[in-house]
């Protein structure tokens, strides 16, 4: 059994569109898509018309919630979203589970096995600019234990923070996130400041194998045209993307950019 990971597209058709015709050349059995497939500053509607027909097997993630909420205090990157998608869009993005197994093997979500916000693989401290400090590190083995729980499952593919990791635990489990499609560096506050960043603009995604001994996974780079996203996010107000897409690495801050863009004249 062979099968590919993809998550956190947010709207990027053309790292998307990469990606496929990437799993495409490889081969797999499936794709899964773990959500925060439309949220962004490039093109939500035109990502979910490209996907819907697909039918792959999918969840959602914190921005599906989010861009369906009322747009009273909803963050830049899911307003440009929701004030753009269709209601047949919105229907399909309500419709996505929180969770899926695959498989019977394979269980689906995209921050932890019970929630859509938490880091898995990732964990944030209070220590950013602190000898040089992101912020962030890998979680230790005992975090990620804590983290899966008792979910049965000999592999739990997981997204939300973008950074492509591997970890098997000591009771056999594979975790595994495939990074993001779409989006290769962000900034955050929550629940402390922190940087997520994979030092590349490459679009990001997983391949999982069952071979003889057991479950492997392989984390996949692919090259696009990245200048065309980080174009599209500047026509849009968002230089904090346009940085990240082009670079994989945070330059202006989302509260900047945003600010800059709100700002007449």
């Amino acid at each position: 059994m062979r099968f590919a990971v993809v998550s956190d597209i947010h709207g990027n058709l053309p790292a998307l569109q990469a990606v496929l015709d990437d799993i495409a050349a490889s081969g797999a059995d499936a794709i899964l898509n773990l959500g925060d497939i439309v949220s962004g500053p490039l093109w939500p509607c035109e990502t979910a018309d490209h996907l819907i027909p697909l039918a792959l097997p999918t969840i959602r993630g914190n921005h599906e919630r989010q861009v369906l909420r009322p747009l009273d205090g909803m963050g830049a990157s899911d307003r440009h979203a929701a004030e753009r998608l269709t209601p047949p869009q919105r229907a399909w993005l309500a419709s996505l589970p929180a969770a899926l197994r695959w498989q019977q093997e394979v269980l689906c979500c995209h921050g932890t096995p019970s929630s859509d916000l938490q880091y898995f693989l990732e964990t944030v401290g209070a220590d950013f600019g602190e000898r040089g400090s992101r912020g962030v590190r890998a979680a230790t083995h005992a975090e990620v234990l804590a983290r899966a729980g008792s979910a049965e499952a000999a592999v739990i593919v997981c997204g939300h923070t973008h950074m492509p990791r591997i970890c098997r635990l000591d009771d056999g489990r594979l975790v595994v996130n495939p990074g993001s499609v779409g989006l290769p560096a962000y900034d955050d506050s929550h629940p402390h400041e922190h940087l997520m960043e994979t030092g590349s603009p490459h679009a990001r995604y997983a391949m999982l194998e069952k071979g003889r001994h057991g479950w492997s996974a392989q984390l996949r780079a692919v090259a696009y045209d990245w200048d065309i996203a980080a174009r599209q996010a500047e026509a849009h107000g968002r230089g904090d993307w346009a940085d990240a897409l082009r670079t994989g690495r945070v330059g202006r801050r989302e509260a900047e950019a945003v600010a800059t863009a709100r700002r007449p004249g």
